[in-house]
This record gives C-alpha cells, structure tokens and sequence, in this order.
C-alpha cells in the first residue's frame, strides 16, 4: 500500500509539469468561472431573445412623453436609468453625444392606436442588445394601452429562465464541465504508462519491489482525483454564476465514474500497444465511438449528468450506481491480467 501512495503522489506532481494538461485545465476553468458571459455570447447567435433575460447590462434611455408614466416605472424595474426630457431637440443632442443609448417618443394617449417611436444606435450588435432588454417593458406597456382600451388578454405567467437558456446551460455546459476532466484523466494515463514503456523504466519497476497492480492502481486514482477535484471546482464556480447543478453530489460522482471508465479503458489500450502515438490515436477514436454508442443506453451517462443536474424525476441514485458493476469488473480485470497485458506484443 505504501507503494500505492508513493507512485500516486509522485503522479499528482508530475501532472502540474505537464504544459498540455495544465493548460486544458486551464481553458475548463475559464469556461467554468465566465458561463455566464459565455452563455450570453452563444446564445445572442442562438436566441437573441435570451439576452434580457440573461444579463444585468445598465442602459440609459431618454423618455420624451407624459411624466410618471407606468412605462418609465416599467423601464425602472428592468434596472433601466431614464431621463424624463420634455424637448425632444434636448434629448436627440444627449443621444447623439453619446450619454443615451436610446430614446423612446411617447406621444400623449387619446385612446385607440398609439404611434410609439425608438431611437436606436446605428450599430446593429448593441441595437439587438438594447432592443432586448427594452423588450418586456415595452411588452408590458403594450399590453396597458390593450388593457385602457378594454382588449383582455390572458397570459401565462412562466417563471425563470426561458427554455431555450434551460436547455443550452444544462445539456451542453453543464455536462461539457462534468466529461472533459474524463477525457484528461484518460489523456494523463496513456501519456505516463506510455512513458514507462518507451524510456525502458517499466523493467526497472518490474525488478523493483513495487507490484505492477500498485503502480497501475496510483496512476489510475492519481488521473481520477483530479478529475474529481476539477468537477468539484467547476460546480462551485458554477454556482458563482447563478447556475445552479441540482444533485451535485450525484452528478459528481457520476463524472468521477465516467472518468474512472475512460481512465481504466485509456490504461487498456496503453498497456496494449506501449506507445504514445498510437494509444493516443486508438483512445480518441474509441472515445468518440463509446460516447456516440452511449446514447443506446437508457438513461445514458451524458443524459444522466443533465438529468441529475436538472433534477428531474426518475432519476437517482440507483442509477448511478448501476454504472458501479461494470467498473469494478473492468477494474478487476485489468487488475488480475497486468503482466499478460505488458507481456502481449502490439
């Protein structure tokens, strides 16, 4: 057991010396701790809808009607600063010069339709931004003069983020964060037990008083650990953002799981074919085929991480631990059969 420990803390050093690794742990951590703005930035391609409700960008509108309008106290809500202006040669000068990103001509309400106008930037990315935020008020101030002119019209009141943001946040970043530490940890395997073969140093350990098992064993949890330290790290970092994972602990033993599966597979084949180059290559060609055959299973891993993240029903801890089964026995096997494997020849 002591060789254990020894080989895994040897192993958590090396990794901080290895460039590649450090940074795709690095360009996770920039994900993680800037979602939201990556979210915003995605999803204004995506769905330009989302950009109100996803940002607490300040705006500075000039108001040019009646004061004390519902529309001013609706723009105030939406955290919109408005500048009541009774010239509107006044207002068009600040806009111009740049201390108003919008003005909004209300003329005075003599019942039936009412000609609004909304002076916007000529550039197009900051007038769909500003659009954006003014839309709900604007919405609210429609549905008012709808309301003064005895049209009812029922809305259903939905709460929260819309579904387009749901989806985007749970079934793409959430599950992106929770695999990628897998991918580096199967990434981390092959590139230290393909360096045992290729510099010889895997004859010195065999003659050594040091177990093969132990020194696969130390390697693999090594790879895991962090694994399972950047899941936890990304969650918190997460949850600075305002997204919120549901089931953490679930969902973060689910990926220390998955890591451990592409781990154990990664030291398969590197254990097979005894170099770097072609480990590497026959890793990321199986990893995608495993991933895309994932999805034959019910719920499949990926599904499970968004499911769990999102706390829907069904799903539980039951399910994660079916994938235990699987992993102990790959475990074992790779445990019972390391000499044959770094006896075989490629």
């Amino acid at each position: 057991m002591g060789a254990f420990w020894t080989i895994f803390n040897k192993e958590i050093r090396a990794i901080g010396k290895e460039k590649t690794i450090v940074l795709a742990i690095v360009i996770q951590l920039i994900i993680a701790s800037l979602s939201s703005v990556i979210l915003i930035g995605l999803m204004s391609f995506y769905d330009p809808g989302t950009i109100g409700q996803n940002t607490n960008i300040k705006l500075n509108v000039g108001i040019i009607c009646a004061e004390n309008t519902q529309l001013i106290q609706d723009l105030r809500r939406a955290h919109v600063n408005t500048t009541y202006y009774d010239n509107p040669e006044i207002a068009q000068q600040a806009f111009a010069g740049g201390s108003l990103d919008a003005v909004i001509y209300v003329p005075q309400y003599t019942g039936g339709p009412m000609d609004l106008k909304l002076f916007l930037p000529e550039s197009d990315s900051r007038s769909t931004v500003i659009l954006m935020v003014l839309k709900e008020p604007l919405k609210k101030f429609e549905n008012q003069l709808r309301t003064a002119q005895g049209i009812d019209i029922k809305f259903a009141e939905v709460t929260g983020r819309s579904s387009t943001t749901y989806e985007f946040l749970f079934s793409f970043i959430v599950p992106m964060l929770m695999l990628f530490p897998a991918f580096i940890a199967g990434s981390i395997v092959i590139d230290t037990l393909s360096e045992e073969f290729e510099s010889k140093t895997i004859d010195t350990l065999l003659a050594a008083p040091v177990a093969l098992k132990d020194m696969i064993a130390g390697k693999l949890a090594a790879s895991i650990f962090i694994a399972v330290v950047q899941c936890i790290l990304w969650s918190i970092l997460l949850s600075f953002n305002r997204i919120y994972i549901q089931n953490v602990v679930l969902v973060i033993v689910m990926a220390g799981l998955i890591a451990a599966f592409v781990a154990t597979g990664s030291a398969l084949i590197a254990l097979y074919f005894k170099d770097r180059e072609r480990s590497q290559f026959i890793y990321s060609v199986l990893l995608i085929t495993v991933a895309s055959l994932s999805y034959l299973v019910e719920p499949s891993p990926i599904g499970l991480i968004t499911r769990l993240a999102t706390g829907a029903p069904g799903v539980g801890a039951i399910n994660v631990l079916l994938y235990v089964i699987p992993l102990v026995l790959l475990l074992a096997a790779i445990m019972l059969n390391t000499k044959r494997l770094v006896a075989l020849k490629a």
